[in-house]
């Protein structure tokens, strides 16, 4: 097996652009889109808000988590608050690659740490999840499609990157 250490284990907190103590909504100015699904786990008071919603255990749980912050994507972007947007847009897209990983690896553990972080074989996963993905997908891809998200991101990352 190939042995590739993953990006974690080098991770540079200092220079991250997203920060715990900071309190988006009251300092939005602050916040970056960044890539793909940096700093949902850190920016609050949205990650308290939209992460106590995300599951994606089975296809229902998928179903009815991805529903609930679809909804949340809705409201903030009807607020003109595009950092809840963003990040409800970020968990709709993490329920879906972490719904896959679990997938694709067994347990969702993609390396193994014992062996110098090889990576394990994939297709030894829970077809449940697959399913679960599926649903997370197609609500990131209808957030994404969102003419109105996709004007405020663009006219974010004009302004402030």
């Amino acid at each position: 097996m190939k042995s590739r250490q993953p990006s974690y284990l080098n991770f540079d907190k200092k220079h991250y652009p997203w920060k715990p103590d900071i309190d988006y909504r009251a300092s939005p100015w602050k916040y970056r889109v960044g890539k793909g699904e940096q700093g949902v786990l850190i920016c609050e008071p949205y990650k308290s808000e939209i992460g106590q919603h995300w599951r994606f255990k089975t296809e229902a749980i998928a179903e009815e988590s991805s529903a609930k912050i679809f909804a949340m994507f809705e409201d903030y972007l009807k607020a003109d608050d595009f950092v809840g947007a963003d990040m409800a847009r970020k968990y709709l897209q993490m329920g879906y690659t972490r719904a896959r990983r679990y997938a694709n690896y067994k347990g969702g553990k993609k390396y193994d740490r014992e062996q110098d972080y090889a990576l394990l074989e994939r297709g030894t996963g829970d077809l449940e999840k697959a399913a679960a993905a599926d649903v997370f997908y197609k609500r990131w891809k209808q957030a994404e499609a969102s003419a109105r998200y996709a004007a405020m991101k663009k006219q974010w990352k004009d302004e402030r990157g």
